[in-house]
């Protein structure tokens, strides 16, 4: 069956230089196997697939559509690129929500998206898991970084979906220099994040490490950049809006926009669409 498909870079505004996800927009009738399958051919870093909401049909409450999210390595109950990237494409493709804001229901539950000035944000969830990595676990990961224990300055659970743990290093450079031993990771998600110096537009640098779910390394990650805005804004380690860089050290010049605005903090990029038309699945 022909189903449409766009594939859309999410956090850059140039083709490439962000992370693509594959989006197949008519999702409905496929199976977990199908699905699966697919997103292992594709070998993105996620592919979506978008299907009818099953919230009730009442305005307040019900969902614009439903969205199933695969890596190469199974599915995810939330990710921050599919989610802009997929609501991007549906907007493409002639959807449009009964409310100001689009809303999403995936496996966490209901994900509120807003646009502004043609850049799509998505609410960072609640993190349901916090607090400090334990030291074995700490003492684990850093060996397979090759980061001395002394460089770490704090190590935190940011878990809103995916099940994230966060190094902080001493500075942007040191998290671009970083080179890991993807089989000595295994199964654990890693994001690594730095500060940049004071005088420049980005306040940090980013990178996300996924092995055990098949990305070695994402280009630009919208979970991880959410669960570490949550975490940082907590202690005010960063302004209410900055910009977080990501994906240099694959080519990539990912920017993650980031705004606190008191209730929500909204996660955006700009995304464009590079590839547009069907696929037979």
């Amino acid at each position: 069956m022909k189903r449409r498909f766009a594939q859309v870079d999410v956090f850059s505004a140039v083709g490439t230089l962000g992370n693509p996800v594959a989006v197949v927009l008519d999702g409905d009738g496929l199976t977990p196997d199908e699905m699966a399958a697919f997103a292992r051919w594709t070998n993105l870093s996620e592919t979506t697939f978008v299907l009818p909401a099953t919230d009730p049909p009442h305005a307040d409450v019900a969902a614009d559509y439903r969205l199933v999210i695969y890596t190469p390595g199974g599915e995810l109950p939330f990710a921050g690129h599919p989610t802009l990237g997929s609501a991007f494409a549906w907007l493409a493709a002639g959807g449009s929500s009964r409310r100001e804001r689009i809303v999403q229901e995936c496996g966490i539950g209901l994900v509120e998206i807003r646009e502004e000035a043609g850049r799509l944000s998505f609410a960072a969830p609640p993190l349901t898991r916090s607090g400090a990595v334990d030291a074995t676990t700490v003492d684990e990961v850093c060996a397979a970084l090759g980061v001395g224990i002394d460089e770490v300055s704090d190590a935190q659970w940011v878990v809103n979906g995916p099940e994230w743990m966060v190094l902080r290093l001493p500075s942007a450079q040191r998290v671009l220099d970083v080179t890991p031993d993807m089989a000595a990771l295994g199964d654990h998600l890693v994001g690594l994040v730095g500060a940049h110096p004071v005088n420049g537009d980005a306040a940090i640098e980013v990178r996300a490490f996924g092995p055990g779910v098949g990305v070695p390394e994402d280009p630009v990650t919208g979970s991880l950049n959410a669960g570490i805005a949550v975490w940082l804004r907590a202690t005010d380690a960063v302004p209410s809006q900055y910009i977080a860089t990501q994906g240099a050290a694959l080519g990539r010049a990912g920017r993650v926009h980031v705004d606190d605005d008191g209730t929500d903090i909204w996660i955006g990029g700009d995304c464009i669409r590079v590839i547009d038309g069907t696929v037979d699945i």
